[in-house]
């Protein structure tokens, strides 16, 4: 186990990884529970839409070994969520809106015992039909927020300059988060009415909201700790405060700890997904493909309540360019109520959704033609002067995708593979291949500008260790690691001598959630900021002592060096300590130039983006509608790279799981609006053996050419668009069945009956 944590500390691993290796890294379920601890099981409704008359709480309390129950009357403040919407009650009321609400809670002593009543708690509900789809909700304008408009440039010009026309539809199916480790949450009462909460959650601050808001006490009396969590991909943004709030809730009645943690079925029964999609679009070119006008109707499944549905389909629409010039454009967003499961953040955040939509559009628009699909991308990207404005009014200044994407089908020989497959698939009867080669153009920054800042604490002790403390949490993505590794860099010490604390409410106050990307660029920085400081601190006590200038000396392996002295760091330290110089501080950043009216859809929403491209190869069986991925080129967009190998991981992990979403994972309602998919037998997330055969990945490391953390590039959500050119090259093998101008019809996710099907068609096309 020694050369296991030699080999680990040799070099700028993850902060946790001899944890996670030997199984020691505590998560919010491991805590040891404190003598009393009680647990919590949420009782469900059993219909999507009605009426709710009776619940049978007399009959739950009387239940042998069962404490009691928690319902909306022991709520001491709002029985709302302190949403930004304030739509969804805590517990359900009199209206049930989808099938697994919460209407309260069973409280007992023993998960075991709270869970079996909680299961069987005798509850009417005068039914009625439930609203399950996006053109039905918009037929009755049943909406959770009001519509948005997008247009911009001469849309009736482009249609007259259009020679060719098409038009079509797309169903995007939602995603379930998988999280290994479920939502779950502990809440301790502590001293003077203060409260310790203990929530697997990627905002920490919005927990303490929402818990301050039911229990109707000021946000000071509530402190929110989360040390890692075992995956969010952002399902647990929101959806993490809802666990928190029953179990303050519970403990504040019953006035001992109570613990709530939802199994599989349950959590993906009541929580949110990745939003469904349902598309309509109509494009007009011209005869080298180039586009010329371009409408979009998007209806976004949000569920039965807001959520953030409204920044999420926002951005589906900052994103339906993804990296193509679009002349003239309108796009029409409609928010969808419906009686589901509330929709939720979920990695790329409503990006993917709009990637999708213009990356089958380019396929659409190449069969038509009958041109390679890569020629009319490239004829369609971005450039300079006039075709660098995006439809929401934003200069694009950091462009590499002509030079990326060109340099992708160079190494993974593009021009050669496609004549290859032509070949291989007129000689072949019954198996098809398809190639894509698809781009990437992510914008890096919250949407609503306020959440665009960050802090952090950083303390140097005198026997030269350093702890790091910050408002951004950790779930497995590293960004732990490269904080550390930044306050390591700046301070010229190694990354052993630096140690994280929990993200908690008590050290960084108001920090905005670990999301949007941007987890590094922010609290990186911030923590960036705080060593500055404290190094400032040290050379300007040396300098005055060894009669020099601050600015000649140097923080380097361990060390600081001036013209006439070398010390230790702990030497350094330890002497400016005597002299009583402040060795801990604070850092504060907010991103600088960004800038956007969300009533126009304009400005700069963005400080930058971040490109890739994906190259997949793909064969079908014509006779099944099975397929396997063959292979898969990718070159992404890091800049300068803070940490290579976490950055390739989440490359890997976000390109797989983008797979994921648009090949195997399929939610499955019933008419009645019960989520059929409740489990791993049933929802099927990619593994390692959904990976390709081969797969290629290189870093495209040019400097950020803004002034971002290290010279680096946001990396957690762009790669999971990378996903589509697999996608695509589906849709390429299934075309290539017959020699048609006709689009292919396929809707994701590509199940193979859906392949299957679009086989089908196509061989039936006139």
């Amino acid at each position: 186990m020694n050369s296991i944590n030699t080999l680990l500390k040799s070099s700028d691993s993850h902060e946790s990884a001899i944890g996670h290796v030997q199984g020691t890294a505590p998560y919010v379920d491991d805590m040891p529970l404190i003598e009393g601890t009680l647990h919590g099981v949420v009782v469900l409704s059993s219909l999507a839409a009605g009426t709710l008359s009776h619940v049978d709480w007399v009959w739950a309390q009387s239940q042998e070994g069962v404490s009691g129950v928690v319902t909306g009357s022991d709520i001491p403040g709002s029985s709302k969520l302190a949403t930004y919407v304030a739509d969804e009650n805590i517990f359900a009321e009199s209206e049930i809106a989808y099938y697994g609400q919460v209407v309260g809670l069973v409280v007992a002593k023993r998960r075991e015992v709270a869970a079996r009543v909680a299961n069987s708690v005798p509850m009417r509900i005068d039914a009625e039909a439930p609203t399950l789809d996006a053109r039905q909700a918009c037929a009755q304008s049943s909406f959770v927020l009001p519509s948005v408009h997008l247009e911009r440039g001469a849309i009736d010009a482009g249609w007259q300059e259009s020679v060719y026309q098409l038009s079509g539809k797309l169903e995007v199916g939602g995603q379930e988060h998988f999280y290994l480790e479920g939502q779950v949450a502990y809440a301790i009462s502590q001293a003077d009415g203060r409260w310790e909460i203990h929530s697997s959650t990627q905002h920490p601050g919005e927990v303490q909201h929402w818990v301050a808001h039911a229990l109707n006490i000021p946000m000071h009396q509530v402190r929110v700790i989360c040390r890692r969590m075992g995956g969010g991909f952002g399902g647990k943004e929101t959806q993490a405060g809802h666990l928190a709030v029953w179990a303050a809730l519970a403990a504040n009645k019953f006035k001992v700890p109570v613990k709530v943690r939802l199994d599989r079925k349950d959590d993906m029964l009541v929580t949110g997904k990745r939003h469904p999609f349902s598309h309509e679009w109509q494009v007009g070119f011209d005869a080298d493909g180039r586009v010329k006008a371009f409408e979009s109707l998007q209806m976004a499944h949000c569920g039965h309540s807001a959520d953030l549905s409204g920044p999420v389909a926002d951005r589906a629409i900052f994103h339906t360019d993804n990296a193509y010039w679009l002349p003239a454009v309108k796009v029409t967003s409609h928010r969808c109520k419906m009686n589901t499961q509330s929709h939720t953040a979920f990695r790329g955040f409503g990006g993917p959704q709009g990637v999708i939509l213009i990356e089958t559009v380019m396929g659409d628009i190449a069969r038509c033609l009958k041109k390679d699909a890569l020629d009319v991308r490239l004829q369609n990207l971005y450039g300079i002067q006039e075709r660098n404005i995006t439809p929401y009014g934003m200069e694009i200044e950091d462009n590499v995708l002509e030079a990326l994407i060109t340099q992708l089908a160079t190494d993974c020989q593009y021009r050669v593979r496609r004549e290859e497959i032509k070949q291989w698939n007129a000689q072949s009867e019954n198996l098809k291949k398809g190639l894509a080669l698809t781009p990437v153009k992510f914008g890096i920054s919250f949407t609503a500008t306020q959440f665009n800042q960050a802090g952090a604490l950083v303390s140097v002790f005198t026997d030269g260790s350093v702890l790091v403390n910050h408002g951004g949490t950790e779930m497995g993505q590293g960004l732990h690691t490269k904080v550390c590794l930044v306050v390591a860099r700046t301070l010229g010490i190694s990354e052993q001598r630096v140690r994280i604390s929990a993200s908690d409410t008590d050290k960084v106050a108001n920090a905005s959630a670990t999301a949007a990307s941007s987890g590094t660029d922010m609290n990186g920085r911030a923590a960036e900021y705080a060593a500055l400081r404290i190094k400032k601190n040290i050379a300007d006590c040396l300098a005055k002592n060894d009669g020099c200038s601050a600015d000649e000396i140097t923080f380097i392996d361990d060390s600081v060096v001036t013209p006439r002295h070398k010390r230790s760091f702990e030497e350094a330290v330890q002497f400016a300590y005597k002299q009583r110089v402040q060795l801990w501080s604070d850092g504060f950043y907010a991103t600088p130039k960004i800038n956007y009216d969300p009533k126009t859809l304009t400005g700069r929403p963005f400080y930058y983006f971040s490109y890739g491209a994906a190259c997949s190869e793909v064969a079908i069986d014509l006779l099944t509608g099975e397929y396997k991925l063959l292979r898969t080129d990718i070159l992404h967009d890091v800049g300068r790279s803070l940490h290579p190998e976490i950055d390739i991981g989440q490359i890997e992990g976000g390109f797989l799981q983008g797979v994921g979403w648009l090949t195997t994972e399929e939610l499955v309602w019933d008419q009645s609006g019960k989520l059929l998919t409740q489990g791993a037998s049933t929802y099927k997330i990619p593994t390692a053996a959904d990976m390709p055969e081969e797969l290629n990945v290189s870093l495209w490391m040019e400097e950020n050419r803004e002034a971002n953390v290290g010279g680096s590039k946001a990396v957690g959500e762009p790669p999971f668009m990378l996903g589509i050119s697999v996608f695509e090259a589906l849709r390429d093998a299934v075309g290539s069945v017959r020699d048609s101008t006709t689009p292919v019809e396929l809707d994701a996710p590509a199940t193979p009956e859906r392949v299957l099907k679009a086989v089908t068609r196509v061989r039936e096309v006139d």
